[in-house]
Order: C-alpha cells, then sequence, then structure tokens
C-alpha cells in the first residue's frame, strides 16, 4: 500500500471529525441538545419517539432527523405525532454521517433551544462508533431482543450516556430475564442510567422524559 493511499484513509476520518465539530459549533450557536438514538430494526425507536410527543408539559421545542437506509415511512410517523422532521437515506450505508447530519441540522427552522434526536439506521454496531457532533449516544433495547444484547455488543452500551429499555408490555409473554439483563448493562457500564417503558401505554415514558429534560436543561456540550 502506497503512501498516498494511506493519506487518503487518513482524510477520510479527518473529515469526519471536522464534520463533528463543525455540527457542535453548530447546536452551540441554536442551544441545540443533540441525542443520537442507537438500537436494532424494531427495537421501538420510532414508537418511543412517538410517545414523547405525547407527554405533557410537552419536551422542549425540537425535532427529529430520521436515517434509514429506504423510504421515508419513520419520518411520517414522527411528523405525524408532532415533531419537525426531516429524512437521510443512507442506501448501502449502516449509519447516518456526521456530513449527513450537519446538513440537516442546518436546514431545520432556527427555533429556540431545545432537543434534536436522531434515529440512527437499525444496528448494533456501526453507529456506535460514530462520532456525530451531539450530545449523547442512547441505547434503545427491546425486551423482545433478548437479556443477552449488552454483552454480546457491549461497545454500544459502553458508550451510551443512558439506555432505553423498550416494549416492557410484552414481558407477561417472554422468556426475558429482567434481572439478568440489568446485570449485564450494570457489568458493562454501571454510569448509565436505565430506563424501563412501554411506548405502548406510556408506563415508564415520564421518568425518561424529566431526564431528557434536564439534559436540555444543561445545554450543548462546551467545545
Amino acid at each position: 500500500m502506497s503512501p498516498a493511499q494511506l493519506r487518503v484513509y487518513r482524510d477520510l476520518l479527518d473529515a469526519d471529525r471536522r464534520w463533528a465539530a463543525a455540527t457542535r459549533a453548530l447546536l452551540r450557536a441554536r442551544g441545540w441538545t443533540l441525542l443520537n438514538l442507537i438500537g436494532a430494526p424494531g427495537g421501538g425507536k420510532t414508537a418511543l419517539l412517538e410517545a414523547l410527543a405525547r407527554v405533557r408539559p410537552p419536551l422542549p421545542a425540537g425535532a427529529v432527523i430520521e436515517g434509514d437506509c429506504a423510504t421515508t415511512r419513520d419520518a411520517e410517523r414522527v411528523r405525524a405525532a408532532g415533531w419537525a422532521a426531516v429524512q437521510i437515506l443512507t442506501g448501502t450505508g449502516c449509519h447516518v454521517t456526521a456530513a449527513a447530519v450537519h446538513q440537516a441540522l442546518a436546514d431545520l427552522p432556527a427555533a429556540g433551544p431545545g432537543l434534536v434526536f436522531v434515529e440512527n439506521v437499525g444496528n448494533l454496531v456501526c453507529p456506535a462508533g460514530t462520532d456525530l457532533g451531539g450530545d449523547a449516544k442512547l441505547a434503545v433495547l427491546s425486551v423482545a431482543e433478548g437479556e443477552d444484547k449488552p454483552l454480546k455488543y457491549p461497545i454500544l452500551f459502553r458508550v451510551a450516556r443512558a439506555v432505553v429499555l423498550t416494549k416492557t408490555d410484552l414481558l407477561p409473554h417472554l422468556r426475558f430475564d429482567l434481572a439478568r439483563c440489568r446485570a449485564a448493562l450494570q457489568q458493562v457500564n454501571a454510569a448509565a442510567p436505565v430506563f424501563e417503558l412501554s411506548a405502548r401505554t406510556g408506563a415508564g415514558v415520564a421518568a425518561f422524559a424529566d431526564w431528557l429534560r434536564a439534559r436540555a436543561a444543561a445545554g450543548p456540550p462546551p467545545a
């Protein structure tokens, strides 16, 4: 491999870092807190955003950046729930890029301070290692996926600022060991709070919304 090829790869990584830095500056200028929702397909990320749109008092004004390989279905769902929403289509890409997120943020109306969510492409691996310039990565895990996922995919749960355990209304119908899941999360990341909730029934959503309000009140991170 020639030195020129090595420089190309290095430059690509530098470009990602520059986009993330530009996004941090944009977030500070607008007072936005960017939260990156990461979880498997069908883990309940979109339903969670729909439930958060219903909480009272409402969360600080914000928006959702939807990431999917194809279709605008999830963006349409969260927009119908009341969020301002934009769509990033990644095609064969396994996660949204820092450049795409920055462009989507720049195109959003410059409303007052609030929360902006990125619903990343359904994936427990690739999005966990990508810096979008946001405030925090949030791991979304449904009880339908099994209690061992924090141990099988530790990178995501290790970097997560919080873990949201979704679809708890299904627990009576599943062989999901909640105690083992909690122990696995404690082993991988003891500092991250765990929010157990059901977007369908609303149980537990208020506690997570309170945590989000505290994040928004703290504002975007410093440079």
